[in-house]
């Protein structure tokens, strides 16, 4: 993998005020490529955080996990379309009907606004949530199967990947093909903290089992020195 192969796979999770978020940015231009704008500043400052992300010339994962009936997901998949969004995130557990109404939103959004069309990834199951978890929601399948279910349905409706734990992205590659965006979250650097995160891996070990794209939050943002951080684990995934 080249540096700018392995700078393009990394995600910078900003779960963070926008003051830090806008500060950790100005810091990382230039070498991160990707960041990822969740619930909590979005809900707080709407499009116009994605804008500033652009202006600082990031490309923009919106993590919403869009989870409605199809006709608010294709509005919502539209609007995140014309302000920016990248890559969005959405329910697997939505079915296929929801899923193929945001594709539709995406493609609409795309045509009004003159850009290359938001790309979906499907969520599976939280990486917060480890087997006795899905249990207790009721679902009896195994994590992998749950998840192997959920990506053939949500691909076959218009995802254009899917977001899963590291620990099944060998098995998402394997059923979906060369060419399907996988997004992993739960990756830490060998001796980070774990968090709340149950099933991780290495940034090394995600891309080598098929991930596409890997989302790193803490380890990065909370680091002494985040710009050291994201450039020790560029060094990780191109062997350097």
């Amino acid at each position: 993998m080249t540096q700018e192969e392995a700078r393009d796979a990394i995600i910078i999770a900003l779960d963070m005020s926008r003051e830090d978020a806008l500060a950790l940015c100005d810091k990382l231009a230039g070498k991160a490529i990707w960041v990822k704008v969740g619930m909590t500043l979005f809900y707080r400052y709407g499009p116009a955080i994605v804008d500033q992300m652009r202006e600082r010339g990031f490309r923009v994962f919106l993590d919403l996990k869009l989870h409605d009936i199809p006709f608010q997901i294709h509005g919502a998949a539209y609007s995140a379309s014309l302000c920016g969004a990248d890559i969005l995130s959405i329910h697997g557990l939505g079915g296929a009907a929801m899923i193929s109404e945001g594709r539709a939103g995406a493609q609409e959004g795309a045509l009004d606004r003159g850009a290359e069309r938001t790309r979906l990834v499907a969520i599976s199951v939280l990486t917060s949530m480890d087997q006795e978890a899905l249990s207790s929601i009721g679902v009896t399948d195994s994590v992998a199967d749950e998840v192997s279910r959920l990506a053939s349905l949500s691909v076959n409706a218009g995802a254009d990947g899917i977001v899963c734990s590291p620990q099944e992205a060998a098995a998402m590659r394997a059923l979906l093909g060369p060419d399907a965006l996988i997004v992993t979250p739960g990756i830490r650097p060998a001796g980070a903290d774990v968090g709340d995160q149950k099933r991780i891996s290495t940034p090394a070990a995600a891309i080598a089992a098929g991930a596409s794209k890997l989302v790193i939050g803490r380890p990065i943002t909370q680091a002494e020195d985040p710009v050291l951080a994201f450039d020790n684990i560029v060094s990780e995934l191109t062997g350097e």
